[in-house]
C-alpha cells in the first residue's frame, strides 16, 4: 500500500491525530465516510464486519452500528452528528452503547472532526480526536485504537482502488 495512516499523539491536551491519504476523488471518498452502504464495507478490522442499524447522516443525527466478530459477537457504537460541510468535514461523537443506542458510560467515548482536503492524486482525509480525559484517551488506545482504525483505513483503500 502506498498510503499509510500517521498517528500523531498530544496526550496533554487529550487529543489523537490520524492523517491518510487515499488515490480518489474527494466526492468517492466522502461518500465512502458518510454513507452506510459503503461504511459498513471497510469500517470494522477484519475479518469484523461492521453492520449499521440506523444512519441519517445530518446534523443532529445518529449512526447507530454494530461490529459483529466471526463468532456472532456484537459491539455496539453510537455516532452523533454535530456538524456536516459536505464534501468538506463534519463533527461527531463516538461512544460505546447497546443496541438500542443508550451509551455505555462506563466506557470512554470520543470526539471526531473529520476534514477532507484534496492532493494532487486524490484525497488527504485529517482526523482529529479529542477524549474527556487522559485516562479515557489511554483506554481507547490499550483497546487496540490504532491498530484497528489502521486497518480500517486499509480496508478503504481497497474498495476505493476496486470501484
Amino acid at each position: 500500500m502506498a498510503n499509510k495512516a500517521i498517528f500523531k499523539k498530544d496526550p496533554d491536551n487529550r487529543k489523537l491525530w490520524v492523517t491518510r491519504e487515499f488515490d480518489a476523488p474527494i466526492e468517492k471518498v466522502w461518500k465512502a465516510w458518510t454513507e452506510s452502504e459503503i461504511l459498513d464495507k471497510w469500517w470494522a478490522p477484519k475479518p469484523w464486519k461492521a453492520e449499521t442499524k440506523e444512519m441519517n447522516f445530518t446534523e443532529g443525527g445518529i449512526w447507530l452500528y454494530s461490529m459483529l466478530g466471526l463468532e456472532g459477537e456484537r459491539h455496539w457504537s453510537r455516532v452523533d452528528i454535530k456538524t456536516v460541510v459536505p464534501g468538506q468535514s463534519f463533527s461527531s461523537t463516538s461512544k460505546f452503547s447497546d443496541e438500542n443506542g443508550v451509551p455505555v458510560d462506563s466506557m470512554p467515548g470520543m470526539g471526531w472532526f473529520v476534514q477532507f482536503f484534496p492532493t494532487a492524486t486524490g484525497t488527504k482525509v485529517e482526523v482529529e480526536l479529542s477524549f474527556a480525559t487522559e485516562a479515557s484517551m489511554n483506554t481507547m488506545m490499550q483497546m487496540g485504537f490504532e491498530g484497528g482504525f489502521t486497518m480500517g483505513l486499509n480496508n478503504l483503500e481497497e474498495l476505493l482502488a476496486s470501484e
